[in-house]
């Protein structure tokens, strides 16, 4: 069956599911993305700054400053700007700044559970008009069959719009937990890099050394 029969044959509940699934591959789309470019740049770049800042803190800076749509040179930036921080100023910004990306990282999270809890109702609700419209064509005593067209329609309908709701659920629920994994790996690394940067500026600035890399 063509899937613009499958459509019509699953009743007005394809309606909203279709809304539901275009708004799915959108944010999954733009996930995929974001992700992929972290997953491309962000650890190379943060080994690359952590190397130089034991030799220059100013070029590591400026290796932040030109890679900063990345969340995690963002956070490493917003602690290197302070000017002349002690190392618990320092820690502090860190944290803060991490803070800060966390709606970024967990950007959609609430739609995909929206998308993930709403298609299997409504899937269930065509499953329940389909089965009324079954109901409804059926007669007492009609034992030859004349209303079968009714009777098959309606659960033509409510198994159709079942599995839809139970389709857009499942796959928005992969890449929804996908996400989340690469969420939580992101913040593992957040926590180890920053305290990699951290412990190299509290002996920077042990050393007496000039803590802060910001370009005069």
């Amino acid at each position: 069956m063509p899937m613009s029969n499958l459509f019509l044959a699953g009743g007005v509940v394809m309606l909203p599911l279709l809304g539901f699934s275009i708004l799915a591959m959108a944010l999954i789309a733009e996930r995929t993305i974001f992700w992929s470019q972290i997953a491309q740049k962000q650890d190379k770049l943060i080994r690359e700054v952590l190397v130089l800042y034991r030799r220059n803190a100013r070029a590591a800076f400026q290796k932040l400053e030109q890679n900063a749509h990345l969340p995690i040179a963002r956070i490493f930036l917003a602690a290197l700007e302070l000017d002349q921080a002690t190392p618990d100023e320092f820690r502090l910004a860190l944290e803060s700044a991490a803070q800060a990306e966390l709606p970024l990282l967990k950007r959609f999270n609430t739609v995909f559970d929206t998308v993930i809890s709403v298609a299997p109702l409504l899937g269930l609700l065509g499953t329940v008009l389909g089965l009324i419209q079954s109901f409804s064509a059926l007669r007492l005593g009609d034992v030859g069959g004349t209303q079968t067209t009714g009777v098959t329609t309606g659960i033509s309908e409510a198994l159709i719009s079942t599995a839809a709701g139970l389709v857009v659920a499942i796959a928005t629920l992969l890449f929804a937990n996908t996400f989340r994994g690469l969420y939580q790996r992101q913040i593992a690394l957040i926590q180890e890099y920053g305290g990699q940067i951290e412990l190299l500026y509290r002996r920077r600035h042990e050393r007496g050394g000039k803590p802060n890399a910001t370009p005069q």
